[in-house]
């Protein structure tokens, strides 16, 4: 598996610091709803619900403020910062003037985001830009789709694009207010517009004109509802249940957009802000059957959004993020990947990691496949229940321990720690002696201090 580049601690707002891209692992392959139509003047709330910037003549967006994707990133104790964009459905071309009137009722200005995400391409992220109240003029070299933040904690801003503001409308299908038969017209009305958008409450699907085309005549109504389902899923084991006002799911949601180019080997990536899909696998990503059976890949770099730094060493990258792609696999009724039998050996991954017990010189970065090292993982929530993972979120964010991505003793340590306090019993036994994960004696004293009893039965036993 291609390994991740390692994200920086505070990268910059204005670009991705880092990637977690999957390969082999991966199987198959590695927002706000838009605003309601507040009236004829196609007046549109951003961050509310779903609505229309369709009309040629202008629009408002309303912006409501919210924590900062940094903000929320250290909030969640994780290690990848998410989307905070909130889209306009508007698209600016190249060299062209874009002249909007900001009006920042509470004080609180919006930034201005022109252009798509691309880590691998030529144009690697959209241009940032600064506004003042009142007029703006802002001409992008690149242009592209018109997305707008706003940081603060409730206040409210509108920006209004006039009839001459030099920004078009995209097609844009927005969950709960586009109908099929209307996105499908704008598809056919908007042929010079290189960008369609798809817009659920907590999702933005940006593709190119060409890639959606592909997929034109799928249900995207009930591709949204699935996608949304993806989300709430990796959010409930990520135990996101607002019990406290630090458990509250992220502000804003994700953003998922067509990529240009992926390194050879890569079938899809995740970095700040975005999870970054090539052509090839859009019949994964935008059709139904493709996402609902074999979108294991979106399901994993959706998951590098979720991971949590704190017991997630280097050597773990990849293998914590499937906590969540598994999760995702029971919501859909599929048969869990752990459950793959081996052609060769005709050996399930359970199967063929328990064969392994034992062996001498067994380390449990070196021994275990990709697939056998996220069985322990599953384990440990066969033994303590659903709620295991969603315990030990909680807990880590409470907590929020600092620890440095260089730092893979500490991490590892972590984990071990965590997973014995949120289980209530001393798992020393599984961590280094069955699975001979790299815990320090460090580690093992902390492991002992925290006086548990042996768990009443071997969670290495178990399998699915």
């Amino acid at each position: 598996m291609r390994p991740a580049h390692t994200p920086l601690a505070a990268p910059s707002a204005a670009g991705p610091a880092g990637t977690a891209a999957a390969a082999g692992i991966a199987g198959p392959g590695r927002r706000t709803v838009l605003a309601v139509l507040a009236g004829a003047g196609a007046s549109l709330a951003v961050g509310a619900g779903a609505g229309r910037a369709q009309a040629a003549d202008g629009c408002t967006v309303r912006l409501t403020a919210r924590p900062s994707a940094e903000t929320e990133r250290v909030r969640l104790a994780q290690a990848l910062r998410a989307s905070e964009f909130q889209p306009t459905g508007r698209y600016v071309p190249a060299n062209t003037a874009l002249k909007i009137t900001v009006l920042p009722y509470d004080e609180v200005l919006p930034t201005l985001w022109i252009g798509q995400w691309d880590y691998y391409g030529t144009l690697t992220e959209p241009r940032r830009y600064a506004l003042k109240p009142g007029t703006n003029t802002i001409t992008d070299p690149h242009g592209g789709p018109v997305y707008f933040s706003l940081e603060g904690d409730g206040e409210r801003a509108a920006v209004t694009f006039g009839s001459a503001s030099g920004s078009v409308p995209m097609p844009v299908f927005r969950l709960g207010q586009t109908e099929e038969a209307d996105f499908q017209r704008q598809l056919d009305t908007y042929t010079d517009v290189p960008v369609v958008e798809l817009h659920g409450p907590r999702s933005i699907m940006t593709l190119t004109r060409d890639g959606a085309l592909l997929y034109r005549d799928e249900d995207h109504a009930a591709l949204l509802t699935l996608v949304e389902k993806i989300i709430g899923t990796e959010s409930d084991i990520s135990g996101l249940d607002g019990s406290k006002p630090v458990h509250r799911p992220k502000a804003g949601g994700y953003h998922f957009t067509e990529v240009s180019v992926v390194p050879s080997g890569v079938g899809a990536y995740a970095t700040h802000g975005y999870n970054g899909f090539p052509r090839a696998y859009l019949d994964r990503a935008t059709t139904v059957s493709g996402l609902g059976t074999r979108g294991w890949g979106l399901y994993h770099e959706l998951g590098h959004l979720h991971q949590q730094f704190a017991y997630k060493p280097g050597g773990l990258t990849e293998v914590t993020v499937n906590i969540y792609s598994l999760a995702v696999q029971r919501a859909l009724g599929q048969t869990s990947n752990l459950l793959t039998v081996d052609a060769a050996t005709g050996l399930t991954y359970f199967q063929s990691a328990r064969a392994k017990f034992g062996t001498a010189g067994l380390t449990y970065e070196k021994s275990f496949g990709a697939y056998e090292k996220l069985v322990p993982l599953r384990q440990l929530e066969l033994a303590f229940g659903e709620d295991f993972w969603p315990r030990l979120h909680r807990l880590v964010r409470e907590e929020n321990p600092a620890s440095a991505s260089t730092e893979t003793a500490k991490r590892y340590r972590a984990l071990a720690t965590y997973a014995s306090r949120v289980s209530g019993y001393d798992l020393t036994d599984f961590f280094l002696t069955t699975w001979a994960f790299p815990i320090d004696a460090e580690g093992r004293a902390e492991l002992a201090a925290l006086h548990l009893p042996e768990p009443p039965v071997d969670p290495a036993a178990l399998t699915d």
